[in-house]
């Protein structure tokens, strides 16, 4: 069965947001008199939410529910400093305008709302399942699923697109096939994908558009 509908990660997959992770982790870090982590650090800390990372980035002591939401205040402030599109990303999603396709993230909505517009790619996604609805976050396949229901779509011609176990393992539960993106942060953790883009151009090769433009 041909894929009709693409559901995308965002950090890591879609946009590199590494560089305004690190500086909000590192902020968070500094005003608790702790040296800062490198970025290929953090990168190996991200992709299950801000919780998560706020609590891998801090001793277990120094961890509260205050210190995320102050992690979210300082990332809100640094949002779109050094933030782009992944490169070659825009090439694939102009040459798939108009068909399927979602973004299904662990992030905040609002903060990915915000980064889907500035970067100019909020045209191309019909929905955002983000990471702080009334939905689990991935791995559960909860986000998929509702990802599939807003699309009107079917698990056997979807694909979850990601950089991270958790992508993968959320796809798999939802009866969707897999793609890891092993150009972004994460680690496949072992969980078996269908495809495997080591670039962001293998995306289009992988999955050709029926008529690029």
């Amino acid at each position: 069965m041909q894929t009709d509908t693409f559901l995308f990660d965002l950090d890591g997959t879609l946009i590199d947001s590494l560089p305004d992770l690190a500086t909000a982790a590192n902020l968070l870090r500094g005003e608790l008199s702790l040296p800062p982590l490198l970025r290929e650090t953090v990168a190996q800390l991200v992709g299950d939410g801000a919780t998560m990372l706020v609590r891998r980035v801090l001793p277990e002591k120094a961890f509260s529910a205050q210190q995320v939401q102050r992690f979210l205040t300082l990332y809100r402030a640094h949002l779109l400093d050094e933030t782009r599109i992944m490169p070659g990303i825009d090439t694939f999603l102009m040459q798939h305008q108009g068909e399927k396709m979602a973004v299904v993230t662990n992030k905040p909505y609002d903060l990915s709302l915000a980064i889907l517009c500035e970067l100019g790619l909020d045209p191309f996604f019909c929905t955002i399942v983000a990471g702080d609805g009334k939905l689990p976050k991935k791995p559960d396949p909860q986000p998929v699923l509702q990802a599939l229901r807003e699309l009107a779509s079917t698990p056997e011609t979807a694909v979850m697109i990601g950089d991270h176990h958790t992508d993968l393992r959320a796809g798999r539960a939802a009866g969707v096939k897999t793609c890891f993106c092993a150009f972004g942060y994460g680690n496949d953790d072992g969980v078996a994908y269908d495809f495997l883009a080591e670039t962001s151009g293998d995306l289009l090769r992988l999955f050709p558009a029926e008529n690029p433009w």
